[in-house]
């Protein structure tokens, strides 16, 4: 894990006060995955992501959810290549992915963002104050 200043957009969490106040630190810097030279993250592989679904971590097994602290969006992200899908298959069909397992992890996610917050002696997870 590494930290990286996030871009303007992604700063903006007036969607998501929480997000901003949970996630970011006063420089405007974030946890992130460490990436290859290349920029790719560590675990993505030819196909997706290496690791077990349950393994990976919760912001990774939530995308193509759109979410804030309240809950799952309607619409999904727009990252995905939708277009390369047939036309009788869903994004969510085509991963695999059910919306309860996607509202357990945000549960899960924010859950643990609030304890981290708390937790003394991991400072290093918290936003700087």
């Amino acid at each position: 894990m590494t930290f990286e200043v996030a871009s303007a957009e992604h700063l903006d969490q007036s969607d998501d006060p929480t997000w901003g106040e949970l996630v970011f630190r006063p420089d405007g810097s974030r946890r992130v995955l460490r990436r290859k030279e290349n920029g790719d993250c560590l675990f993505l592989g030819a196909a997706g992501c290496t690791l077990h679904v349950e393994t990976r971590p919760l912001v990774c097994r939530m995308y193509p959810f759109e979410y804030t602290e309240r809950g799952i969006e309607s619409e999904l992200s727009d990252g995905c290549p939708t277009h390369l899908m047939r036309p009788h298959e869903t994004l969510l069909k085509v991963l695999d992915m059910r919306h309860e397992d996607g509202e357990r992890w945000r549960k899960q996610l924010y859950q643990e963002l609030h304890e981290e917050k708390l937790d003394a002696d991991r400072p290093d997870l918290r936003p700087q104050e």
